[in-house]
């Protein structure tokens, strides 16, 4: 079963890893078919389990573990399916007017937990007509009307109530379900 592995932070504050690097950490905890996409920490694999549901916290910490083991620095993780990745890509949180109004990027926060009921109400209360947000499948769907540097959303205390994330645009993850 092809996977997606998406890193945190794994090319930022100095760090460089390149795609030999990432692939080599794959490989020796045992997975197949590795190849990374961008530079940004998507890593394609092959779990070699038979179910779309394998273990895939179990999995996620063993690749933080063996990056940080590999790499000298933390790098939280979360993984994917080729079934959830595709439901991300087909996934379309905003509306036409919306889409057509902002000149921001669709972005998508993968999420590491599911957040609980009163941390998914305290984050949608934080987006604005400025900042869209669309909670979803251990997913928080972003749409700034401009740059992502240029919004006043506080993705800080998103982090504080819903945990660990990482954001990806959304055409990177439709780009990604073409490359799995």
């Amino acid at each position: 079963m092809r996977s997606v592995a998406f890193l945190r932070g794994i090319n930022v504050g100095g760090h460089r890893v390149t795609k030999n690097e990432l692939i080599e950490v794959f490989v020796s905890c045992g997975y197949e078919q590795v190849d990374t996409f961008l530079a940004s920490g998507n890593v394609l694999f092959a779990s070699g389990f038979a179910s779309d549901q394998p273990p895939y916290r179990a999995v996620a910490e063993q690749l933080a573990v063996a990056l940080e083991t590999a790499l000298g620095y933390a790098v939280p993780t979360t993984i994917r399916s080729r079934s959830e990745v595709e439901e991300l890509a087909a996934a379309e949180p905003f509306d036409a007017d919306a889409l057509e109004a902002s000149t921001g990027k669709p972005q998508v926060m993968l999420l590491f937990e599911e957040p609980s009921s009163s941390a998914s109400r305290e984050v949608l209360a934080l987006g604005s007509d400025d900042d869209l947000l669309v909670l979803g499948d251990r997913a928080l769907h972003w749409l700034p009307s401009g740059g992502m540097s240029e919004s006043e959303l506080d993705l800080g205390r998103i982090e504080q109530l819903i945990g660990t994330n990482t954001i990806r645009t959304a055409n990177t993850i439709r780009r990604l379900v073409a490359k799995l």
